[in-house]
């Protein structure tokens, strides 16, 4: 876990606990939301930053943020390096 928070830690030990009730089944779903959730909001992001792009300009930037310039150069030579 990360040092610094913003979260109290009340408030952390109330989702400590959330987490701690509920089955692996529904801690997949929830981690599963959240990802859905992040990307959701990078790609609003990207797009706040740079509303010319396209969509499939959206996703390019969405790999190069998520993947790294490296792994992003060698996966996908073929895309241009996009500003995220």
């Amino acid at each position: 876990m990360l040092s610094h928070s913003d979260t109290s830690p009340e408030a952390a030990e109330i989702l400590r606990e959330r987490l701690r009730r509920m089955t692996p089944s529904q801690r997949i779903e929830e981690g599963a939301r959240l990802c859905k959730f992040t990307r959701h909001m990078m790609r609003a992001g990207i797009r706040s930053r740079h509303p010319d792009y396209a969509e499939e300009q959206v996703e390019m930037a969405l790999a190069r943020l998520m993947w790294g310039d490296d792994l992003y150069r060698k996966a996908r030579p073929d895309w241009p390096p996009l500003d995220p």
